[in-house]
Order: C-alpha cells, then structure tokens, then sequence
C-alpha cells in the first residue's frame, strides 16, 4: 500500500513538473512513429519525433534510431516496425500511432490537415486517404461527418463546412442542408467568390473560405500533396499536419497517415495532431457526432441515395459464408466493383472482406482460399 503511494506521489509530481515545463499539465499522450521507409532517410523521421517530444508529447520510435528524450523500440525493417505498432495499439500501450501507409477498411478514411497559402489559415481536408463508402456521394456526406468530428476533437466547436466543387458536390450539398434541416446542426460555409454558397472553388481552397473541405478522397490526397510541398517542388512535403486520422462509425484505432515524402516538420506536426486527438477524446466524439446524425435522420437520407442509385430490377440476395481469418490480401480492383467482387466470391461459398491498403482497394481474403479467390476474380473479370 505504502509502495503504491509512494509511486502515486512520484508520478503526480512527475506530471506537475512537467506540466510547469510544457505548459500542458495532465498525462502526456502516448504516440508510436514508424521511422522506416522516408523518402528522406530514418534521420528525417527522428527528427521530427525529437521535435514533437518537446511538446509534452511521450514519443515512442520505432526503427534503428536512438536520441534522448525518444523513447526508442529497436525493429529491423519497415514490416517489422508496422507489426509492433499494430501489437502496441491492440495491447493499449500507445494512443497512437504515426505510419507511412495503412490498410483501413472500407468506411474509414483519413481526415487532413493543411496550412493554405493565401492567409496561412489551417483547414481540414475530408478526406485524403481510405474509403468512406464504395458509392461516391455517400462516400463524401461520410467525409463531411469525419471532417467535423476531428476539427471538433481539435478544439474547433462549429466548424464550417464547405464542399469542392467536384462530381457529386451539388448532390453531397443537398444530402448535408436535408440533414442540417432535421436537426444534425452543420454551418455551411460561404465561398468567397461573388456567387457565394458552401460550393467551394479552387480560390477557396487556397484561402480555406472554410474550416473543413468535404470532397472525394482521391482529389483530397491530390490537395494535401499540393498544399504541402507547393513551395518545394513536391519533392519534400514541408508544411501542414500530413493526411490525418482514419475516422468511421465504430472505429476506434487512432492511426495517422503522413506519406514517404513528408518532411520532418510535417511528420512532427502529424505527431502533435494525434496528441490532440487524445486529449480531445475524438472517438467519444465521433460516438456523439453519429448518434446525434443518425437520431437527425442520416441512415434514411443514406438508404433514398443508396435506392435511387440501384436499377429498376431487385438485387440479388447474397448470403455471407461463414466468418474466417482474412491474411491475403488481393489488390487491383476498382472501387466501385469492390462490393460487387466480394459478393461474387461469396457466391461460391468463399468468404471475403473489402479493404483499403496502400495502393487502393483490396480483398481480404483466408490464405487457403487466396489462389482459387484469384482465379474467379479473374475468370468474372475483376482483375486482370
């Protein structure tokens, strides 16, 4: 008892001091860095680890790297590095985690933070990495909900929104004000060209007219390359937070994405936005942000897009076999065929789950049935 008290004491004047050092007084969020595998070499990466370190920030490194102040995990390789990070974040011993590349599952993509160059304002690009949902303006009302749960979890309490005008803008914008009109309160950013509305154009994002920026996740990636290393020629991503958090319902693995030409200011401010994410509680958030679209009426307005987007004809019932352990994985599928592959395979009796890895869609699938999954795949045309 005497001892537990003992630590009790130690440790409360551990935070206070540090605290008194940082100015940020509480425990420090726990945040892993995979150090493997920069375009830019292991240094670039503790770099930015040590930086980050300094800001009451627990950095854990993972690579072949030691500095003080960076507690360091000694791994081989990038693999390696992404097997501990994956068993730290299972075990609870980080918050988490800052990688190169993430295989998310379809629902979860990743909402960006960018510095923009006309007013060097700060905006959320929703999203950059992943996929919300294999149909496109689901996929971007998805975003939208994303965007705002991680502006919120960063301290923003009506964060504007506003939407590229890109494909299916116009209906995302419909989708989003019948929301808003039934209780899931949204503020609609104003674009600031003469026509106005929340339809933003390319002036928009360069002055970020709003606090997030709903739009697909392909033109999201394009963007955060583009306003992070604008001024570099693209060889070295030097400002901005990186891609962000994978954000969806239930979903609760905090892991940043930053990309192998991110430089060490970037990958450092991609560690401080996951501390702020910890101490925001962004996935107590995300849980109230659902519930309060959902009670608003979001799945209704989901399944009148998802109705009017099917054909006349009714859908085939398929029915999922039996759950297995998915470890192989099949690339090169288009998205929008990715449920319909899935189902296919389902047909015959093959159990598979949709994904998203580093290079694009992917199907989850048990390595016993990896080669017969392929040959079908390819027989029916999903792959080449």
């Amino acid at each position: 008892m005497a001892k537990n008290l003992d630590r009790l004491i130690a440790d409360t004047f551990l935070d206070m001091a540090n605290g008194l050092e940082t100015g940020s007084f509480g425990k420090k969020p726990r945040i892993a860095l995979t150090g493997m595998g920069s375009e830019h070499g292991e240094e670039n990466a503790m770099e930015a680890a040590a930086a980050a370190a300094k800001d009451g920030i627990d950095v854990v490194y993972l690579g072949s790297l030691q500095r003080d102040g960076v507690s360091t995990i000694l791994v081989k390789d990038d693999e390696e590095g992404h097997a501990k990070m994956d068993e730290l974040l299972d075990q609870g011993e980080i918050d988490g985690a800052v990688t190169m590349h993430y295989p998310f599952p379809i629902g979860v993509s990743t909402v960006g933070r960018s510095i923009t160059p006309a007013l060097g304002r700060e905006l959320f690009l929703a999203n950059t990495t992943g996929t919300s949902s294999t149909d496109r303006i689901e996929g971007m009302i998805r975003n939208a909900l994303y965007g705002i749960i991680t502006a919120k979890a960063c301290g923003l309490s009506d964060p504007s929104v506003g939407i590229l005008n890109v494909d299916g803008a116009r209906q995302t914008e419909k989708a989003l004000k019948k929301l808003s009109e039934q209780g899931y309160p949204i503020r609609f950013a104003d674009s600031s060209r003469a026509d106005g509305g929340c339809v933003m154009r390319g002036n928009d994002v360069l002055r970020a007219s709003s606090d997030i920026l709903v739009m697909d996740s392909l033109t999201g990636n394009v963007l955060s390359k583009l306003l992070s290393s604008y001024t570099t020629g693209g060889s070295f991503e030097a400002a901005g937070y990186g891609y962000g958090p994978g954000i969806g319902e239930n979903y609760e693995k905090l892991v940043m994405i930053v990309s192998r030409a991110s430089g060490a200011p970037v990958i450092a401010n991609a560690i401080r936005f996951a501390g702020q994410l910890v101490r925001g509680r962004v996935f107590d958030l995300a849980k109230e942000e659902f519930a309060k679209a959902k009670k608003a009426g979001l799945e209704n307005i989901l399944q009148e897009l998802r109705a009017s987007a099917k054909p006349a004809a009714a859908e085939e019932n398929v029915k999922e076999p039996p759950k297995e352990i998915v470890t192989a994985i099949i690339p090169g599928i288009e998205v929008m065929d990715l449920d319909d592959a899935v189902h296919a395979l389902w047909k015959l009796e093959i159990y598979a789950e949709s994904g998203m890895g580093c290079t694009g869609p992917i199907i989850r699938i048990s390595e016993a049935n990896e080669e017969k999954a392929k040959a079908e795949l390819k027989k029916l045309g999903y792959i080449g």
